[in-house]
């Protein structure tokens, strides 16, 4: 007895400093995505369009070093292909297009670590590329695969104002106005995310100009 009690409390002991050590590395992490963060809903929703591109090009090289100082965290990867993409989306046109693929594989790469990292929020970004992306020969955009990764996206965060605005905004392209009014009320509803006032703020804009949208095709019924 004495043997298998010394034996639990060293387990209880290993699984406790491993513990430790998972939520430090994750507090880490999250302290180093933070300027990401800030810094892209400041180019996303404050800065004149023209200025962006070099401006998101500048980040991206902010958000390398992050993922070079956090290797193996899916954090890390998701920011980084946030940043790509709305890199890509400043850039636009074909020279655009290799931006979105490296912003494909870090969100990828993130579902590959650690899918519910951030609320699922690669399975958003992820949904949003293959959403607007185009599709083939030129690109590998599919509505289909769009719409699945939506969906799991609002699986694990069901309430949340990113999967609810998103997947609103593929049902509108969609012209299902009322389902796309649906998710897009719930979009507005949602909680305000601690830290993310900016962001916050600026997502609202845009949801408040797709509401407009869709009430006006919606009136034209």
């Amino acid at each position: 007895m004495k043997t298998f009690k010394t034996k639990t409390i060293s387990q209880l002991i290993i699984s406790a400093a491993f513990l430790w050590g998972v939520q430090h590395a994750r507090a880490d992490v999250l302290a180093d995505i933070k300027p990401l963060q800030d810094r892209w809903a400041e180019v996303n929703y404050s800065m004149a369009e023209d200025d962006r591109e070099k401006a998101f090009a500048k980040l991206l090289a902010d958000a390398d070093t992050v993922v070079a100082q956090n290797p193996g965290k899916a954090e890390a990867l998701i920011w980084r292909g946030i940043i790509k993409s709305s890199y890509a989306n400043a850039k636009g046109g074909l020279g655009a297009l290799s931006v979105a693929e490296a912003s494909k594989a870090d969100l990828e790469q993130a579902l590959k670590t650690d899918a519910t990292a951030l609320q699922g929020s690669a399975y958003t970004s992820l949904g949003v590329l293959f959403a607007k992306v185009p599709g083939w020969p030129i690109g590998f955009g599919d509505e289909d695969k769009a719409e699945e990764l939506l969906k799991k996206a609002l699986e694990i965060n069901p309430d949340g104002i990113d999967p609810n605005y998103f997947y609103g905004d593929y049902l509108l392209s969609k012209r299902d106005y009322k389902g796309a009014l649906s998710y897009l009320e719930k979009a507005k509803a949602a909680a305000p995310r601690p830290g993310r006032e900016s962001a916050d703020a600026g997502r609202q804009q845009e949801i408040a100009m797709l509401l407009a949208k869709v009430q006006k095709k919606l009136q034209k019924k």
